[in-house]
């Protein structure tokens, strides 16, 4: 199972859809979404305060950020299978 973190913050609409888009494109993939709030520590806030929603791929450190497309997701995951 691939894991994946998504960086946002509670109350980011922004991040919200990101779920949403993730979620369409995961759906029945072998997919674990880690959702991890910013907020939480200032190493986070320093790095993506004004860049969330991030999607990461802590394995390989490849970093998806918004505005992304349904698309975009697929060819994202499509590229990590391959480690």
């Amino acid at each position: 199972m691939m894991k994946l973190l998504l960086f946002g913050t509670l109350g980011c609409h922004l991040c919200e859809e990101a779920e949403e888009i993730i979620s369409l494109v995961s759906d029945g993939n072998l997919i674990n979404i880690e959702n991890i709030d910013i907020a939480e520590q200032m190493q986070w806030q320093e790095q993506y305060a004004i860049r969330i929603p991030v999607l990461y791929h802590p394995e390989t450190k490849k970093e998806l950020g918004w505005p992304f497309s349904r698309a975009q997701v697929q060819t994202f995951l499509n590229e990590l299978r391959d480690y």
